[in-house]
């Protein structure tokens, strides 16, 4: 066992920034492994409004500077040389960073130090396979976010943070009953335009779109779904408010009447998770969520995400629900949100993996 004044952390890290509308989760993730830990160094591809605890230690490789990614390999190396000659670090922990697993496998090996991986996507890539087998784990959110099987994978649910995904007060949510809101960044694997085709048939509702295309993308696909409503006839009930912070998000899901997550199988997406936490009855077209949903699934699953008569249908019933109804089907899924997908329940699960153990027994 090592002594509590050597429990150093390691820890690889897409994007260090609190205000980061995608991933600003993780500096809150950081702060509270920081309870567990002496000390956590992070090497970060990418760093901005920096929010973490006083034990925390965060370096860029320099992404957010614009240099080159042979500059920033260069960095990577240097910044992990300089820590593993300084410390002694109970684990590495790579948040969908398996480009740093791999890259730094060789010196982690050699300093003894297992490299844990979390990866919640559908892609497989040879980079991927490669973190897999330099990895001593692989934890992911439930056993179909993780596309490699291996007997290294350990489920542990998505780490929602629902103190602050919490619902409305009742006044604060009576004025968006019909909003039905969106959260994801504008991309076809997202089927924006399902959401559009069933709302063209709910004349009492109005969809929201939370999210944008990509920085360096054009934004073809957003002109696409601003034509289909148009074609539609329902372009004055759709709104498009935009990559949105973290507060953003929570506000419009506090305004919604429904929520709507449409990713395909693979993509377990951690917004309808959000969206649940915040109290709100939320359709989802993947069937991972189905042990979530227990007696929902026929209320809450549609067919598929091009089901838009499926869609349709189910949000006509959720509206169509008494209020007292509804509000007692929002706090029963954000019951099952905690009690499976908390940041609460992760984090000691993720604490036991990194440090050797096994997680808690039980579905995530």
């Amino acid at each position: 066992m090592i002594p509590p004044s050597e429990s150093h952390l390691l820890l690889f890290n897409l994007a260090t920034d609190a205000d980061d509308p995608i991933l600003g989760f993780t500096s809150e993730w950081i702060n509270r492994l920081a309870d567990h830990y002496t000390r956590i160094d992070v090497i970060t591809m990418r760093a901005g409004r920096l929010a973490v605890a006083p034990n925390v230690c965060v370096a860029s490789v320099g992404k957010e500077r614009g240099l080159s990614e042979a500059a920033r390999a260069l960095n990577f190396y240097r910044l992990l040389s300089a820590r593993l000659r300084s410390r002694r670090y109970v684990a590495c922990f790579a948040h969908m960073m398996p480009l740093f697993a791999v890259l730094g496998a060789p010196l982690l090996q050699a300093a003894r130090v297992p490299i844990t991986l979390w990866y919640t996507h559908r892609q497989i890539t040879p980079l991927l396979r490669g973190a897999l087998a330099v990895s001593r784990r692989v934890v992911t959110a439930v056993p179909d976010s993780f596309p490699i099987p291996s007997a290294k994978t350990r489920p542990l649910g998505h780490g929602i943070d629902t103190d602050y995904f919490s619902p409305a007060d009742p006044a604060e949510a009576s004025g968006g009953l019909h909003n039905i809101v969106q959260v994801a960044r504008l991309m076809p694997i997202k089927h924006q335009a399902t959401l559009l085709r069933a709302v063209a048939a709910l004349p009492d509702a109005r969809a929201v779109f939370v999210g944008d295309v990509l920085s360096d993308q054009p934004d073809t696909y957003r002109r696409e779904l601003e034509m289909l409503a148009a074609d539609l006839g329902i372009a004055e009930r759709v709104v498009f408010a935009g990559q949105q912070p973290r507060a953003g998000v929570l506000g419009w899901y506090r305004r919604a009447a429904v929520a709507v997550n449409l990713s395909p199988p693979g993509l377990f997406d951690k917004a309808a998770l959000e969206g649940m936490a915040a109290g709100v009855p939320t359709v989802v077209s993947n069937p991972a969520f189905d042990p979530l949903l227990g007696d929902h699934v026929d209320q809450l699953r549609s067919a598929g995400p091009d089901d838009h008569d499926g869609l349709s249908q189910r949000l006509r019933d959720l509206l169509d629900l008494p209020p007292e109804d509804r509000a007692a089907l929002a706090t029963d899924l954000r019951a099952r949100v905690i009690a499976q997908h908390s940041l609460d329940r992760l984090i000691p699960r993720l604490v036991g993996v990194l440090n050797g153990g096994a997680p808690e027994t039980g579905s995530p």
